[in-house]
C-alpha cells in the first residue's frame, strides 16, 4: 500500500512561487502515476497535473499550463509540484495521488488509488 504526505503549502503573494512535495512510502511507488488535483472551498477536486511512472509523460490542466511543473525523484521516492506565477485562483487545498497506471481517465478523481492529506496553498492579490 501507497502512503502520500504532501509539504510544501503555505501563504504566498500573487506572483510568486511555492513548490509542493509528495513523499511516497510503499513497495510500488516506482512503478505508480502520480497525480496533483486541488479543491477550493466550496467546490469539487479538480485535476491539476499527472506524471506517468518514468517521468517522460506528463500531463496538466489548462489552468496551470506553463505556469506548473510536474516532476519526480525515484531516489527520494517524492513528486514535486513547482508552481511559479501563481494567481489567488490557485488558492486551494492540494493533493497528492497515486494510480497503478496512467490511462486516459487520468483527469478523474477516481482514476487513483491513494491519496494523501492535502496541504493549503493561500495566494494573495
Amino acid at each position: 500500500q501507497v502512503q502520500l504526505v504532501e509539504s510544501g503549502g503555505g501563504l504566498v503573494q500573487a506572483g510568486g512561487s511555492l513548490r509542493l512535495s509528495c513523499a511516497a512510502s510503499g513497495p510500488t511507488f516506482s512503478n505508480n502515476a502520480m497525480g496533483w488535483f486541488r479543491q477550493a472551498p466550496g467546490k469539487e477536486r479538480v485535476f491539476v497535473a499527472v506524471i506517468n511512472w518514468s517521468g517522460a509523460v506528463l500531463y496538466y490542466a489548462d489552468s496551470v499550463k506553463g505556469r506548473f511543473t510536474i516532476s519526480r525523484d525515484h531516489a527520494e521516492n517524492t513528486v514535486y509540484l513547482q508552481m511559479n506565477s501563481l494567481k489567488p485562483e490557485d488558492t486551494a487545498v492540494y493533493y497528492c495521488a497515486a494510480s497503478q497506471y496512467l490511462s486516459v481517465t487520468y483527469y478523474y478523481a477516481t482514476h487513483y488509488d491513494y491519496w494523501g492529506q492535502g496541504t493549503q496553498v493561500t495566494v494573495s492579490s
